[in-house]
């Protein structure tokens, strides 16, 4: 018979709420098992009689006889004619740990991981929003989406294609959509894109890995702005290439500190349409000049076109790709910010001799996109669906980030310094007190508001700290809200009077 702890044991496993989606003859079934692995019953052990453990438990005896058979069945244990049920002794080699259900684990050592694990595990890979607390940057309006017109389009999809949507799409990516993607960037972006030169994925964040792998090597430089799009620089860190930083100013990155550089480098990164974190744009000189800076060093240009749509000020400027005579520029898009993030579709459009390789290094990351999604845009976009979302979405978005400026005016006026950005989804903020970044976003966090800070985006020391602070995805009441309840914080947070300057 089990002794009293042994038994009190498989009743709490029985009872774990976590488990009540078991039957109960499986419930049963791997407490005793656990007990086993545990150490807490030795090898040869009988177990109590099939009636004695049902009486016990408060069950039917078939109950514990199915429990028993797929022990048995499984190895754990033994069942013989006269002698009824023992744990195997076959288990030697089971691991004895000591613990016990419901037991406080011991301590244990970090895996062993690789210089690459490592790397990418220390730097905390890149934080999504799955429900989007106020300020939280990057994250679009999804209450306003035509939903009905979505799921109009994938039935008219599925009645289409039938069970061909079912199965695996090409790792480039579903035709339709690459044309649908290369009218768009040619028409809206000045761009020169063939559907031969589209490669569909799930993210820019992926496109932006695939290019560290493909293009360059461990130890390898790669210049990119200061400050720079954190997910950017992750991804390069994580590849082991060595991030070169380069200074703004007002026209965006100085890139005559390029070729000044002596030093070879193999690539550069850039957001020149509206630069992330500050908003600038990059000059028309400088965007050739950086052209030609790829040209005489045979070097890759990374243009990360991430949130162009929304530009309220006229149109934007065309991107560096469609300039680029020369075929030296990977643009990267994605519909993440400019639809909904569930989409998971982003793309590159690449140079005619990358479209190969870096297909196939697709495919030993995911394989391919799921086609019924790429289809259901390719039609969105086709139907000139797209184009009107963007633009209704455009307008309410320059509404909010005016809304979101004057509330900063108002309340927070004497703590944070405003840029109202020409174009995007978040707004960056400069500190003008004496509390620390960190410790604002972290008491932030706590109330329910998500903050990003501005002085991690540097490479370089000196940046003034700040937030970039996200409206695209908050209603004007939402932001009164959530901005009074930042300067209670400011207010709790006060230094006494006297204190020094901001600080990170």
């Amino acid at each position: 018979m089990f002794k009293h702890a042994q038994l009190e044991s498989v009743k709490a496993w029985i009872g774990d709420p976590a488990h009540r989606a078991l039957p109960l003859h499986a419930r049963i079934q791997r407490a005793i098992r656990q007990l086993i692995l545990d150490g807490a019953l030795d090898m040869g052990r009988p177990l109590p009689a099939s009636r004695a453990l049902a009486a016990s438990l408060g069950v039917s005896r078939d109950t514990v006889e199915s429990a028993y058979g797929q022990l048995h069945a499984e190895g754990f244990i033994e069942r013989r004619v006269g002698s009824g049920s023992l744990v195997s002794g076959k288990l030697q080699r089971v691991p004895r740990t000591g613990s016990r259900p419901g037991a406080v684990p011991a301590p244990q050592a970090g895996p062993r991981l690789s210089q690459r694990g490592a790397a990418l595990f220390r730097d905390g890979g890149v934080r999504d929003f799955p429900a989007p607390r106020p300020f939280a940057p990057g994250v679009p309006e999804t209450r306003g989406f035509p939903l009905h017109t979505w799921e109009r389009l994938q039935r008219q999809v599925l009645k289409e294609h039938g069970t061909q949507a079912l199965r695996h799409s090409p790792p480039q990516g579903v035709e339709a959509l690459r044309r649908a993607i290369a009218d768009h960037v040619n028409l809206e972006r000045g761009g020169h894109a063939t559907a031969e030169r589209v490669l569909v994925l799930t993210s820019s964040q992926q496109a932006m890995t695939l290019c560290a792998h493909v293009l360059l090597d461990p130890g390898e430089r790669i210049f990119i702005e200061d400050p720079v799009y954190h997910g950017a620089r992750k991804a390069f860190d994580a590849a082991g290439l060595r991030c070169v930083p380069v200074p703004l100013d007002g026209h965006g990155m100085q890139v005559a500190l390029l070729g000044a550089d002596p030093a070879p480098a193999r690539a550069v990164f850039v957001t020149p349409s509206h630069q992330f974190p500050t908003g600038t744009t990059l000059a028309l000189e400088r965007r050739l000049a950086l052209i030609e800076w790829a040209r005489q060093r045979q070097a890759w240009i990374i243009e990360d076109d991430y949130d162009s749509e929304f530009h309220y000020a006229g149109r934007p400027t065309a991107c560096v790709q469609g300039l680029d005579a020369h075929e030296r520029t990977i643009y990267i898009g994605t519909f993440t910010k400019s639809l909904f993030p569930g989409l998971r579709i982003g793309y590159m459009v690449l140079p005619p001799q990358l479209v190969a390789p870096m297909t196939v290094a697709r495919t030993l990351l995911d394989g391919h996109s799921a086609p019924i999604p790429q289809l259901t845009l390719a039609r969105f976009m086709e139907d000139g669906h797209f184009g009107a979302h963007v633009r209704a979405m455009r307008s309410v978005y320059a509404k909010r980030r005016d809304v979101l400026a004057d509330l900063i005016h108002r309340h927070l006026g004497d703590v944070l310094t405003p840029t109202v950005p020409a174009g995007g989804m978040q707004m960056p903020c400069t500190l003008n007190c004496d509390i620390p970044e960190r410790t604002l976003i972290d008491h932030a966090r706590r109330t329910g508001l998500e903050l990003l800070g501005l002085s991690g985006l540097h490479a370089s020391a000196g940046g003034q700290p700040g937030f970039l602070m996200g409206f695209a995805a908050y209603t004007p009441a939402e932001m009164e809200s959530a901005v009074k309840v930042l300067a209670e914080v400011f207010q709790a947070l006060a230094p006494p009077r006297g204190a020094g300057t901001a600080r990170r």
